[in-house]
């Protein structure tokens, strides 16, 4: 057997979907994993909001409402990962992504209004990004071992947003919040 099939009740080539992939206990967890960031990506369109409303630098404004738009788009695209894989689209709490939207909101209350606070958004809002990106990159990958291309392609889209996202974040932060912050006296 080459390095690329793999052998499960019989032959199976790498990548190629039939009944046994679809049983096993990657498919399971692929579903579950899936409900866990679909509920992330609900909870988010209901946090972010919130960071947008806190944050006062008009660039971190703009990088949470784009990114805002993304995410209602990110879920409509999970919802679709659910009808490719004949899933109905059931949101599973999302432990991780409740204790980091808590923690933004302690952040949030926590700093004072201008450049420290956004900066707090900022830490706040990349972490919640390195947890997408985390959840989306497993996604991605075990949509492409089962052999479900469309939606590897689907939450390889994500994957990259997350990623320009956290990237965006970055960019405010080292452009001007940081800097801001790092001014102001206690």
């Amino acid at each position: 057997m080459n390095t690329n099939t793999i052998k499960r009740n019989g032959a199976t080539e790498y990548g190629s979907l039939n009944i046994g992939m679809k049983s096993s206990q990657l498919m399971k967890l692929f579903e579950d994993e899936l409900k866990d960031i679909y509920w992330a990506g609900k909870a988010l369109t209901k946090a972010i909001p919130k960071m947008v409303k806190s944050a006062t630098a008009p660039e971190l404004k703009e990088a949470l409402e784009s990114h805002l738009a993304q995410t209602y788009e990110q879920v409509s695209r999970a919802e679709k990962v659910f009808e490719i894989i004949g899933k109905k689209a059931v949101p599973k709490k999302c432990e991780a992504m409740e204790g980091l939207i808590k923690e933004g909101g302690e952040i949030m209350e926590e700093c004072e209004v201008g450049a420290m606070r956004d900066a707090g958004i900022i830490s706040a809002g990349q972490k919640i990004e390195h947890y997408e990106i985390a959840s989306y990159g497993t996604l991605r990958q075990f949509a492409e071992t089962l052999g479900f291309t469309e939606a590897s392609g689907l939450l390889e889209q994500t994957l990259y947003e997350e990623k320009a996202a956290d990237e965006k974040l970055t960019e405010v932060a080292v452009s001007t919040v940081n800097i801001e912050a790092s001014m102001e006296k206690q």
